[in-house]
């Protein structure tokens, strides 16, 4: 998996391309954790490059929500496709995301 960080005024996106599981476990969460130690509102996880979810995606997933909620950081996820957006919601954990269909309202969704 590759992240690439980018800012937008008080907002951070990460775009994730690859496959959110076990391999990206430190590199997810030091990326996350780096952005929260900055002065940001939010981070925007953009989906549109990941084509699976594993269970420690989805607990890395549940894991950055919390660590953004515990540090008054707000997170959405953006541009989920079929398959990831039916992985969140077998596990009933789509509920539990403000998640968009475009990064562009995500972003926005901060104003």
């Amino acid at each position: 998996m590759k992240l690439k960080i980018q800012d937008y005024n008080d907002v951070t996106v990460v775009e994730l391309h690859g496959d959110l599981d076990s391999d990206v476990v430190e590199m997810f969460q030091d990326a996350i954790i780096g952005i929260v130690s900055k002065d940001r509102i939010g981070i925007v996880l953009d989906m549109c490059n990941v084509g699976f979810i594993d269970s420690e995606g989805l607990e890395q997933l549940l894991w950055a929500r919390d660590y953004c909620n515990e540090n008054m950081r707000e997170l959405r996820l953006a541009g989920l496709d079929e398959n990831c957006l039916r992985i969140l919601e077998i596990t009933r954990l789509a509920s539990d995301f403000a998640h968009y269909n475009e990064l562009t309202q995500a972003v926005k969704s901060f104003a």
